[in-house]
């Protein structure tokens, strides 16, 4: 059996801290230019070797972005971006365009490449063509089903690995390569920045009717025609491990530390369950989809894995998210009293029953008895974000423990 990679995805440094903490085997990261997610926070190059070192220190490792589908005017800088890699040292860089990758192979000979799923990578022909220019690993496209992975598993060398999505948003547009955002907003996708207008409501007008909107249906079930429901395979771990994929890759850099802690923590546990005992890991199931749900999604689905989506496992009609638990803030140290120091992220009040989230598996409830500022000042509720606060509970919290709050009926 392959060993199987839990790859999970940090927008900030505090994200990538928790990524760490709460499960995974590697990170993946963008800097300051030349990735797909312009709109996240991402990293400068001290962020990075800070990043680094912190993942390094507890065995995980840790992937750049660098796939964006480059123009004349983008190469001049990512020449000198891996240039100053060359110090930075990531465990790999995750790259789209041949160019790009033409130019690593040059200025970093030694780095291991992994080839995005903007390459639109379908068959084991392009897998071996990857393999011949120097390519450690190659990101399936999401249209791809189990079936044809196991195939593409059969027919390349068995130091090559296969990355694979097993949870997060899903792209309308063919391996994520969608012209809608450059075409309404002239903000380019393939270039990190993407306005989702797959997530839009749409109606026709008819032209000698102007401002008289009519909905558009599809099959009487929504108007939301380009939206997709989320990836989740929670249930089927032993599927993605037969079909000889080594790294599962969790999507969301725009996500938050909640999002990442939840979803890392539930499939490191399945993952781990299975590996140790496949009747372990069919009875916990119910507790990781109760877990995976606590964090914010749009309905879920198993995309292409098991053929091609219908209407109804795919399309639906709404692009609301489910948001069942909210975010509170992460320990950052607890200090002589016993207090979690926070940033606070949302409102919560002395009273109110909240829970901490442990990278173990434990939820404990706890109750908030005091809510104090850095000056020592007590407060009776946190109304303002990013707020430093120390939180008196009587929980037991540690560093990297994360509080939240299930959100009111």
């Amino acid at each position: 059996m392959r060993k199987t990679e839990l790859l999970i995805p940090a927008g900030s440094l505090d994200v990538l801290k928790t990524a760490v903490i709460y499960g995974a085997d590697a990170v993946y990261l963008g800097g300051e230019a030349f990735g797909l997610r312009a709109k996240a926070k991402n990293f400068t190059n001290e962020e990075i070797m800070e990043g680094i070192k912190f993942a390094h220190d507890h065995g995980v490792k840790v992937y750049i972005t660098a796939n964006i589908l480059a123009h004349n005017d983008d190469l001049a800088g990512v020449e000198e971006y891996f240039e100053e890699l060359k110090t930075i040292r990531p465990d790999a860089l995750i790259i789209s365009d041949p160019g790009v990758f033409t130019i690593a192979k040059r200025v970093l000979p030694d780095m291991e490449i992994h080839i995005s799923t903007q390459a639109n990578n379908t068959n084991y022909g392009t897998y071996l063509f990857w393999h011949e220019l120097g390519a450690k690993r190659v990101v399936s496209a999401r249209e791809l089903s189990l079936k044809e992975i196991k195939e593409i598993r059969e027919h390349i060398p068995e130091d090559m690995e296969i990355e694979s999505f097993i949870h997060g948003a899903m792209c309308i547009s063919y391996s994520g390569r969608c012209l809608l955002s450059n075409f309404f907003t002239g903000r380019d996708a393939n270039q990190g920045a993407c306005t989702h207008p797959c997530r839009w409501k749409y109606s026709v007008v008819e032209e000698t009717r102007p401002g008289e909107y009519m909905p558009v249906y599809e099959n009487e079930r929504g108007t939301y025609i380009f939206n997709s429901k989320d990836l989740c395979m929670i249930e089927h771990v032993p599927e993605m491990i037969d079909a000889g994929i080594d790294s599962f890759k969790i999507e969301g850099r725009m996500k938050t530390a909640l999002y990442v802690a939840t979803v890392a923590r539930t499939y490191r546990k399945a993952i781990d369950d299975y590996l140790e005992n496949p009747e372990k890991y069919k009875a916990n199931m119910e507790w990781y989809k109760e877990e995976i749900g606590k964090c914010t999604y749009r309905e879920f689905t198993t995309g292409f894995y098991f053929g091609k989506p219908t209407s109804e496992t795919q399309i639906y009609d709404s692009n609301t998210y489910v948001k069942n638990y909210i975010y509170l803030g992460t320990a950052e140290e607890r200090d002589a009293r016993g207090f979690a120091k926070i940033e606070q992220k949302n409102k919560f009040s002395v009273g109110e029953t909240i829970e901490i989230m442990k990278p173990d598996g434990r939820n404990i409830s706890a109750l908030v008895r005091g809510i104090y500022t850095e000056e020592g000042e007590s407060q009776e509720s946190a109304p303002h974000p990013k707020q430093v606060l120390y939180i008196d509970l009587d929980g037991e919290v540690e560093q990297y423990d994360i509080l939240r709050k299930k959100e009111a009926e």
